[in-house]
């Protein structure tokens, strides 16, 4: 018997779920930011798998590697810009399979069958395609022109008010295209509530709507040479938020895309105008379907600062991996990681609630369950329905029972909304009721005195880490697999989540436990 929530039950309708990172720009290494964008993708398109075994999962991310800040990164770097790109993307290659991130497609816009889906895609824009002067600000390091409203003085420098960074005037000749007629069919997009999220940034959109221009589709190639060529015009290469954003397309396999649209997109809050403006008008202007929904999530602070290169806090994820382990770091940014607002890293939050959560809460739970001194046969007893109901009066259990028992719900609900952070509360406030009725029972009393409630209370505290173990496989996958393998748990999908002692049709024999010693979480040491 298992228990699916009303709010996705209807998983087994879907035949697949197709879930994007926004690709990420090579004119640096990756850092904890670009880590959490591919951690919170990886986790929903896990939690959709363990949903529905059978369901065919489109999982993309990759790196964007053309525009004048990787021609100006490669020249700095003195290579030549091929090999910086292909240099920086393994980067993300590798960090990424480091920390178990499972996508299906990692695409580079240096790709010959993404080039070729840019033109296609330049085509069906065609007819809203007009050549002309363009005369405006033009911000480098965010790779976008801007209006005059955009802009503002800090200390006699022009900068976008966005992003701070400082702008130009530029005047060239190149392809313009008009965002203004579509801001109907935009607003239209944009009236379902759940279209942007989280909503904080659905109302920034709206405001954004009302702001629509001109913008220039291409750039003179002797200003940027670095890009894919506009057809048909050699003189001009195609403008880079444009090359970027048809990687979607690209990775569905357009024009003959059986999958379109995507499920998510999730991108940071810095590229939202990209993917909640340019990106929908384009797809309008081309005659496509339009993302089902736009997931938005906030920046990482390090020590409450903004991370920066010139501040020298930016975090590499592969060093702070090898410190906190890639199960600690995967955890504490799924944990401490919330959409609507900045994060915070710092070194004492980490591994304090690291030791506190993976070490003690859930570690320390299944080395008590395994010690010589109550359990020195490593079993997993034997479901005793009898004993069971002796401890309804015991408010320990019954805490620990209400919580098992709504857990797939509400830990489901939450991670189909990617609030990954909400499910991981509800995940260790079960461990800690687990704990508390462990202590309560006192089973190394037990084991002298009552062997078969002993055996009660250690089939309830590991149906506790079966159940919490599974809810935990898309936070931390490597960690959940060595937990339900000491616990010897084949059946791993999200169905299985419902405490034994619930199911009236499924008859539980004891079992043995793995006698391989673990250690899931070594204790971090504080200094």
């Amino acid at each position: 018997m298992s228990r699916i929530s009303t709010s996705f039950k209807d998983v087994t309708k879907k035949t697949s779920y197709f879930i994007t990172t926004p690709i990420f720009y090579v004119n640096a290494s990756p850092h904890i930011g670009h880590l959490y964008s591919a951690l919170i993708a990886d986790a929903s398109a896990r939690f959709q798998k363990l949903l529905n075994p059978s369901l065919n999962i489109i999982f993309s991310t990759g790196t964007d590697e053309h525009g004048l800040k990787v021609q100006k990164a490669a020249e700095n770097c003195k290579i030549s810009v091929e090999n910086y790109c292909t240099k920086i993307s393994n980067s993300y290659q590798t960090t990424f399979d480091k920390f178990d991130i499972s996508h299906t497609s990692f695409i580079r816009t240096t790709a010959e069958n993404h080039k070729e889906c840019v033109h296609h895609f330049w085509s069906k824009l065609q007819p809203h395609i007009r050549k002309g002067k363009y005369s405006g600000w033009y911000c480098t390091a965010d790779e976008t022109f801007l209006s005059q409203d955009q802009i503002e003085l800090v200390n006699n420098v022009r900068v976008s008010k966005e992003s701070g960074r400082s702008v130009e005037w530029a005047e060239e000749d190149n392809y313009k295209f008009d965002l203004r007629p579509f801001k109907h069919d935009l607003q239209s997009w944009l009236s379902k509530p759940d279209r942007i999220k989280p909503k904080v940034f659905h109302e920034i959109l709206n405001r954004e709507v009302n702001d629509l221009y001109d913008i220039s589709l291409s750039r003179s190639k002797n200003r940027v040479s670095w890009g894919i060529p506009v057809p048909k015009d050699d003189t001009q290469t195609v403008y880079v938020w444009l090359d970027a954003l048809v990687n979607y397309l690209t990775v569905s396999g357009y024009p003959d895309s059986t999958i379109w649209p995507p499920n998510v997109q999730v991108c940071g809050k810095d590229i939202l105008k990209f993917h909640g403006i340019l990106w929908p008008i384009f797809l309008i202007a081309a005659g496509l379907q339009l993302p089902k929904q736009i997931f938005v999530h906030s920046h990482w602070k390090v020590n409450d600062e903004k991370m920066s290169k010139t501040k020298g806090n930016v975090v590499d994820p592969i060093n702070a991996g090898c410190q906190y382990t890639e199960s600690g770091l995967r955890y504490f940014l799924l944990r401490e990681g919330t959409a609507h607002s900045d994060g915070n890293y710092s070194d004492l939050k980490i591994k304090r609630i690291l030791n506190a959560e993976l070490a003690d809460t859930l570690g320390n739970l299944l080395n008590r369950c395994c010690g010589k001194a109550i359990n020195p046969n490593l079993n997993y007893p034997k479901l005793d329905l009898l004993q069971i109901e002796t401890l309804l009066a015991d408010s320990y259990f019954i805490e620990l029972n209400n919580k098992l028992e709504g857990l797939a719900d509400i830990v489901g609900n939450h991670y189909e909304e990617l609030n990954f952070y909400k499910g991981i509360d509800e995940i260790i406030a079960t461990l800690q009721c687990c704990n508390r009725f462990f202590e309560y029972n006192k089973p190394w009393e037990l084991a002298r005195q009552d062997v078969n409630k002993l055996e009660c209370i250690l089939h309830i505290t590991m149906e506790t880490l079966r159940i919490t173990g599974l809810a935990l496989q898309p936070i931390v996958p490597v960690l959940a697999n060595q937990l339900l393998n000491k616990l010897n748990i084949n059946n791993r999908d999200w169905s299985q989540m419902t405490p034994k002692w619930k199911d009236e049709n499924r008859i539980i024999n004891p079992t043995n436990l793995k006698k391989d010693n673990i250690v899931l979480f070594k204790k971090l040491l504080i200094s």
